[in-house]
Formats: structure tokens, sequence, C-alpha cells
């Protein structure tokens, strides 16, 4: 089974340009997108089905902000949907969560908050913070039930130094802070593997994410926030896990997991 993940920064756009070129060509069995930053009808309007896929969709109720998708071909056997997390209705609001469930596993796709302060003066940083703990519990519960897990999207956090260009320069910038990689290691330490570094412990210089400014990406000055965290008996399947560094459209590039 082939699982991609991909920051989109806009499926709108996306679909004009790439989309369905993309699908076609990779084949994924599951497409894990994130901010979306469109309404599902508007999606619909401009693309149309996309064909061999049915989909779940999380919208935000802020136009052109946030939003996650699974796309799942017809044929997979899927027993339940979701998006959004129970009792936590301020974090479904930006609709940051996609979940499906197969015989073998719970996927959940998540946008992370990238813990900016918003333009009107709001602190966000504790937000993100209170998604972690809130998403940790929530796996946790899925785990003790029985389920295997695999969560993927862009986490908006460089858990390492191996996973920054810039590590000192950026030692007190959003997205790689001390309490921010500390929180994104409690969810290691909770029973969840990031893939790429289990699978390359010392490969540096593989980034998943590029500033638009000063010629970031042409430079590879990234950083790896986009991941694929599973728990054992999934990294006991794992066939394969690639950064397709190659592949332009979005200021992200898409994970494959192949299990």
């Amino acid at each position: 089974m082939k699982i991609i993940s991909w920051n989109v920064n806009g499926i709108r756009a996306a679909a004009k340009k790439w989309f369905r070129d993309f699908v076609s060509e990779y084949d994924p069995d599951i497409l894990c997108v994130q901010e979306t930053k469109a309404f599902e009808d508007q999606f619909l309007k401009e693309v149309g089905e996309l064909e061999w896929y049915n989909y779940i969709w999380h919208t935000g109720e802020r136009a052109g902000y946030a939003g996650t998708a699974v796309f799942y071909k017809s044929g997979l056997k899927i027993s339940e949907v979701k998006n959004h997390f129970e009792h936590r209705e301020h974090f479904h609001t930006d609709g940051r969560m996609t979940q499906i469930e197969t015989d073998d596993f719970v996927l959940i796709n998540g946008y992370f908050p990238n813990g900016w302060t918003r333009a009107d003066g709001t602190e966000m940083l504790t937000y993100k913070l209170d998604f972690y703990n809130h998403l940790i519990e929530y796996c946790n519960n899925l785990k003790e039930s029985g389920k295997q897990v695999i969560i993927t999207g862009d986490f908006n956090i460089c858990h390492q130094a191996i996973d920054i260009a810039r590590p000192k320069e950026n030692e007190n910038t959003i997205g790689f802070l001390p309490i921010e990689r500390e929180k994104i290691w409690e969810l290691f330490l909770n029973g969840y593997t990031d893939v790429w570094r289990n699978k390359h412990p010392d490969l540096a210089d593989v980034y998943s994410w590029w500033s638009m400014r000063a010629g970031a990406r042409p430079r590879n000055v990234g950083w790896r926030i986009d991941y694929f965290a599973v728990t054992d008996e999934i990294l006991e399947r794992v066939k394969h896990i690639e950064y397709l560094t190659d592949v332009m459209g979005s200021d992200h590039c898409p994970v494959v997991l192949e299990i």
C-alpha cells in the first residue's frame, strides 16, 4: 500500500496546474493533503470528482485558511471516516484533522498549527502545544483500544538539528523552539516512531519545506516538518519511505510511505 502526504498550500491552484497529473503518475492508494485552503464545494466546482477515489474533507470556518482532506481508492475497505477530534471544537473550526480507518490501522492526517502570532495579535504557540497534547491523548486512546496508528501531515516542528539546514540561526524561531521540540519528542516517546529518521538515522540535508524567499529551495535551505509517525506493528511493515524533493507545486514536497 502506498500512502502519500503533502501540504499542497492551496488545492484549487494545485488542481488547475498539476494535481491530477501527480495523482496519475504516483498512483497512491491513499493521498493525505493539508492546507487545502478551500471549501469542499469550491474544490468540486473547479476540479470535480477525482476518478477512482473517494474522500473525506475537513474545511475550517475561514475561507482560504488551513483545511485537510484524505483521498482513498474506491476499492479500499474503509470502516470509518472522521473529520474532528471529539470534545475539542476549537481545533475543529480550523479544519486541521481528517481520519480514515481500515481493517489494519487508523490513519490521522493533520495540519498542525504553526504557532506564529496571528495578524490580530492572538498568541498561537499555546494553541499549538495544546493541539499536540490532545493529539497524543487521542492517539493513545486509539492505541490502548488495540488500534495500530499512522499519523501524518505537516507537523510544523523540526525535531532535531539534523532536520533543519540552519539550526543555530533558528534556535529561537517558531518551529524549532526547545519547548516545541520537547513536545514532538513526547509524541515519539508515547510509542510513535518517526519512520524516516528510523530508517535514515544519520542522513542530513533532506527537507520537506523551504521558504519561498531568497531562493531557499534551490539552495536546499529547508526544514523537515512533514512526517509519518507510526506504531510498532506498522513500523515492522514499512517497505519504503521517501521525500519527493524534486516534485514542485508547493513550498512543501510530498512524502511517500509504502507498507
